[in-house]
């Protein structure tokens, strides 16, 4: 799948989110300054009904559902210190899984998680779903499940502003490149184009690392990066074009019975209503990333 993404795009981005940031941290209006707003409400089925015995039954009974998203990326996942509740593409779709399970956005319980926890807290039942930046892989799918893609990206670099050494990933052999530990990206500089690999817990612990220069870039989509240039776009820029593809899946425990065909049906909904792109002009959209294609769903096993 194609993404209709450009560097103009991305510089759009980091302007749009650098204007978004100066805003008022308490405002009324539901817009928290990191390229999304709290204001996105998708409609709650009603009464909403699954087969007796369902992962689905259960939650639409308790009334309450546990999404696991990042708190530290702009745009994709991201919770100030001044809100109750994240803000981004991925809770966004995690409201819209909750609404057609009849549970409100008030009856969500977000919980941070970073790339390394996400399988465990699938596989622990310490979330009902993950939906954090996280890419679809054979690997991953060995373990636990996941369903879509719901948002196809790609991978690129943030360095210093001053860094011309670094224009893409061909530059990074012998360099020390940070991701966070656990994730497809550092895998890929490492593997693939000979980076030193240096692993945190979350993306904007490698951002401290490349501004106090114990690493020479960043990596992973450009999305996300794009919303950390926009933070402080004097220190950093994203450079080069996309050069992987990141298909963005929604993660569940992989002995919840019909829970996949229950995300891709919901997913085909959202697609097709305007809710999916309802959910990314909100957040995503907002920071002056282009509206990608609809992406093609993988079959359920």
């Amino acid at each position: 799948m194609k993404i209709r993404r450009t560097k103009i795009a991305v510089i759009a981005a980091a302007a749009a989110l650098t204007l978004a940031g100066c805003g008022d941290a308490g405002n009324d209006d539901g817009d928290n300054g990191d390229g999304g707003s709290d204001g996105f409400s998708p409609e709650v089925v009603e009464d909403a009904s699954f087969d007796d015995g369902t992962r689905m039954a259960e939650i639409a009974k308790d009334g309450k559902v546990k999404i696991g998203v990042k708190f530290d990326q702009p745009g994709i996942g991201f919770k100030s210190a001044t809100s109750d509740t994240p803000t981004g593409f991925d809770p966004n779709m995690g409201k819209i899984l909750a609404a057609k399970l009849g549970i409100p956005a008030d009856k969500i319980e977000w919980v941070e998680t970073i790339s390394d926890n996400r399988e465990p807290f699938l596989q622990n039942n310490t979330v009902d779903f993950v939906i954090a930046s996280y890419s679809i892989t054979d690997e991953r799918r060995q373990v636990v499940g996941q369903a879509g893609p719901y948002y196809v990206t790609g991978q690129q670099l943030l360095v210093a502003a001053d860094d011309d050494s670094i224009n893409g990933p061909d530059d990074l052999k012998g360099k020390k490149v940070c991701s966070v530990t656990g994730s497809t990206s550092i895998k890929t500089v490492e593997e693939q184009y000979g980076a030193t690999p240096a692993g945190f817990d979350t993306y904007s612990e490698c951002v401290e690392q490349l501004k106090t220069g114990s690493v020479d870039a960043v990596t992973t989509d450009g999305a996300i990066l794009a919303g950390y240039a926009a933070e402080d776009p004097d220190a950093l820029k994203v450079v080069g074009e996309p050069f992987s593809e990141e298909r963005y899946g929604i993660g569940y425990n992989k002995d919840a019975a019909g829970m996949c065909e229950f995300i891709n049906t919901t997913l085909e909904g959202a697609f097709e209503d305007g809710e999916w792109e309802a959910a990314f002009d909100d957040s995503l959209g907002k920071g002056g990333i282009d509206l990608p294609e609809t992406p093609t769903l993988d079959p359920c096993p």
